[in-house]
């Protein structure tokens, strides 16, 4: 065994490299099971993020999407699953979103490529399609449109016929659904009779307030839609027939999002399994489900308080069981068919993974994981899941990875530096599944505290809304007290703190160093700076997401002005390293580029690095690369320690 080494915290030498990093972002998504086929979605950093779909039948995995297709809907601009698998009868085809022209195309077994089946837009990107489900009698794929035109944006469900005709004559598209400004889940019946949906509009977004509506198909239309669940104050996701005369949804009237059973005929909504945990999360992308019918009737559900598990909940018996299985989260996108289920799933020290289960044997088998090579679990943080307490006694939810390296030791009685991650959305959550993101920083020496401010899902709608109107105040106060617990404990160096976040929390992150001295470095990735000129100019998903953050417009102008962190870049109390891609729709480069200019004209060490070709959430291997090593080297510069591969960065003042 050799000998560990006494270096100091932030100097470890370290065998997870940036490059490591950029392949273990691989991202699988969304899959699908028919019988023993399993389709699902997987993007590559190392081929510029592009997102092919991946079949695997009879142990035989084979990539249906060559360059330069790439199956991405930018509809809300996160999109979500961006292919259906359609039988055929010599198999199976897919349809897909093709992210360079948003039009919906088809690949049938043995074809060349794909041909197109809705119509070229007079705009680039003019219409877009997600959210698929074939039509009852399978010639159609009824789905989520979205239209861009120099008049504005409107949604609906559509039917695009699969023989390609829509593609020469928009006539034969059809519009099933129209009149809110959002729509999801489209759900025929098992009859065909019914269509089921979710929708909402302005200014609520989907976690705040939406209705599930049921309409009567007829003629190829749907009529008479009515309101089944749900409403201003109430979120209720994921339709799913459990006949044809009653559906299951998911709500959170109660305070968390549970299970209830709709009838079609005035019932009164029944509760089938009330809890203090989530079954569902927030609906930032389209087409998952976070649970799925099994053949016996029984419901293969996601669960829990923070990290989902996976269970098996019998309407009969009333019974919820959950699976033993090797993962700890699961992401909100299930598949099942017969007694066979489909998930993506990892664990502390297991990546993201393919997962199929078969609920009869109880066979387990991970078909595909996001990080091929996994390093020696020594070099991994062992995660500790702690409820802190914040302001006012309030609990803060965060996951703490000590350093954590078998080759080195740092020198007695120093105290290791810290980087407070705080997650985007900011309605999401960060999770303990392996994250060689994480472990970069870990097994150099450098530990890492994970919040979960409130504002977080997973904890209730009353944790949730803990941020609304308070958005710069609770989720910084949040921050911060995650970090003075590290300090009390005697866990961190108080004078070695960082702070760090991608869109939302690069936003906190800005916000956190204008508000307090704790931090001794920040990181923003495509972080906002300025909230009325943020309003005015990001996507429309989110123009009206404010509104509950922040305050209504016109009406809280003072409250915008004064929680920007633009506005008070004289008080950043440390250097900031800003990180942005070019082509972001989402939070526009300009977010960046002032604070950037207005830490330079107060003399404040910064750092601006911009990145051609990326957009919100960066997906290219050689950005990854190039910000990771960037970002530790700026810490070395800033919290006072020598690390190991990497060159200092420019700093300006």
């Amino acid at each position: 065994m050799t000998a560990r080494v006494t270096l100091p915290y932030g100097s470890w030498p370290s065998p997870i490299s940036a490059a490591d990093v950029a392949r273990a972002r691989r991202r699988l998504s969304f899959p699908t099971v028919h019988n023993s086929d399993v389709w699902w979605q997987e993007t590559r950093p190392e081929e510029g993020g592009r997102t092919t779909v991946i079949h695997l039948q009879g142990g035989h995995r084979t990539e249906l999407l060559q360059t330069p297709w790439d199956a991405r809907t930018r509809v809300h601009e996160y999109g979500g699953r961006s292919y259906l698998p359609v039988r055929t009868g010599n198999g199976h085809a897919i349809v897909f979103s093709n992210y360079e022209d948003q039009r919906l195309h088809r690949l049938d077994p043995g074809d060349a490529k794909p041909r197109p089946l809705t119509p070229e837009p007079a705009l680039p990107g003019g219409l877009r399609y997600a959210d698929y489900v074939l039509s009852p009698d399978a010639t159609e794929v009824w789905c989520v449109c979205e239209g861009h035109t120099p008049d504005g944006i409107r949604r609906a469900i559509v039917a695009v016929p699969l023989d390609g005709s829509g593609a020469e004559d928009a006539g034969v598209i059809r519009e099933l659904v129209s009149g809110a400004h959002f729509y999801a889940s489209p759900a025929p019946s098992p009859s065909g009779g019914h269509l089921a949906w979710v929708q909402w509009s302005h200014p609520r977004m989907p976690w705040d307030g939406t209705e599930v509506r049921v309409a009567v198909i007829e003629e190829g239309k749907a009529v008479a839609p009515r309101t089944v669940k749900g409403g201003l104050t109430e979120s209720v996701v994921a339709p799913l027939w459990r006949d044809n005369s009653s559906l299951y949804v998911i709500s959170d009237w109660p305070g968390w999002w549970n299970i209830y059973q709709v009838g079609l005929y005035g019932e009164s909504p029944q509760a089938l399994y009330p809890a203090e945990e989530e079954f569902a999360g927030p609906l930032w992308q389209l087409g998952g489900m976070p649970y799925a019918l099994l053949e016996d009737g029984r419901l293969a559900v996601l669960h829990g308080e923070g990290d989902q598990r996976l269970g098996i909940y019998d309407p009969e018996t009333l019974e919820l069981i959950d699976l033993e299985v090797p993962y700890d989260d699961w992401q909100l996108a299930l598949s099942a068919h017969g007694t066979t289920v489909v998930g993506i799933a990892g664990g502390a020290t297991v990546p993201s993974s393919v997962v199929r289960i078969d609920t009869t044997t109880g066979r387990v088998e991970g078909l595909r994981r996001e990080v091929a090579e996994v390093p020696d679990a020594a070099y991994l943080p062992k995660p500790r899941s702690e409820q802190l307490e914040g302001p006012f006694g309030r609990p803060v939810h965060a996951h703490i990875y000590p350093p954590s390296n078998p080759d080195a030791a740092a020198p007695e009685n120093e105290l290791p530096p810290y980087v407070v991650f705080v997650h985007g959305g900011p309605t999401s959550r960060s999770s303990k599944v392996l994250s060689l993101e994480r472990a970069f920083f870990t097994s150099r020496g450098i530990g890492v505290v994970d919040v979960n401010y409130g504002g977080s899902t997973g904890y209730g709608r009353a944790y949730r809304e803990r941020l609304r109107r308070q958005w710069g105040v609770v989720d910084v106060e949040d921050a911060i007290a995650a970090a003075q617990a590290l300090i009390d404990g005697g866990i961190a160096d108080p004078g070695r703190l960082a702070i760090r976040g991608g869109s939302a929390g690069g936003w906190t992150t800005l916000a956190a160093v204008t508000q307090t001295d704790l931090f001794k470095a920040a990181t923003s990735y495509y972080g906002i700076s300025d909230l009325q000129s943020f309003v005015s100019s990001t996507h429309d998903f989110e123009s009206q997401y404010l509104f509950g953050l922040i305050g209504p417009l016109p009406g809280y102008e003072r409250a915008y002005e004064e929680r920007s962190p633009l506005n008070h870049a004289e008080r950043t109390a440390c250097p900031v390293l800003l990180l942005q891609g070019l082509d972001d729709p989402v939070v526009p480069p300009d977010q960046s580029e002032r604070f950037a200019a207005a830490l330079a004209g107060e003399k404040t060490p910064y750092a601006y690095m911009t990145f051609e070709g990326e957009s919100h959430g960066f997906r290219r291997a050689e950005t990854t690369i190039t910000c990771l090593e960037s970002e530790l080297a700026f810490y070395g510069q800033t919290l006072g320690f020598r690390p190991k591969g990497v060159n200092p960065i420019d700093l300006s003042n």
